[in-house]
């Protein structure tokens, strides 16, 4: 038995199935099946590239599912940029890079959402460069 005050965490479970609904939402999709399927394929893809404490509590801090899903993947010994990262996608299921670009931007934000801003500054200082737009945020370099 759990703890009465543990969030409610189920596999299925309302935590995830609002995440799903922000995801349609934001993303605009026709369908809850729409989003799911694209929640599954960009947690998939960021569970491949994160690693660290950052992973650990992103998952702490997603739903059981979303987290689930995104602590399932091996983590790939060299990351990919922002922009591998969209094409690797696309090339996975065959999709358009406009429209994987839009998935993994729904589901960023959300995920964003999901965490304390001071974790995805540190989720975005681990990645390598090109992930801040896709969370939403502005890419800062430095100047030469």
């Amino acid at each position: 038995m759990s703890h009465p005050s543990a969030p409610l965490q189920q596999p299925g479970g309302r935590a995830y199935e609002q995440m799903l609904e922000k995801v349609r939402y934001d993303g605009a999709y026709p369908t809850r099946e729409r989003a799911e399927e694209a929640v599954r394929l960009v947690l998939a893809g960021l569970g491949r590239q994160l690693t660290g404490d950052e992973r650990v509590e992103l998952a702490a801090a997603l739903p059981f599912e979303a987290a689930r899903i995104l602590t399932a993947q091996i983590p790939d010994i060299r990351p990919l940029t922002g922009w591998a990262f969209v094409k690797d996608l696309a090339a996975r299921t065959g999709a358009s890079l406009a429209t994987t670009r839009w998935d993994t931007g729904s589901v960023f934000c959300t995920v964003a959402a999901y965490a304390d801003p001071d974790l995805v500054t540190r989720i975005l200082n681990r990645l390598p460069s090109g992930y801040a737009l896709l969370f939403g945020r502005a890419e800062l370099t430095q100047a030469a």
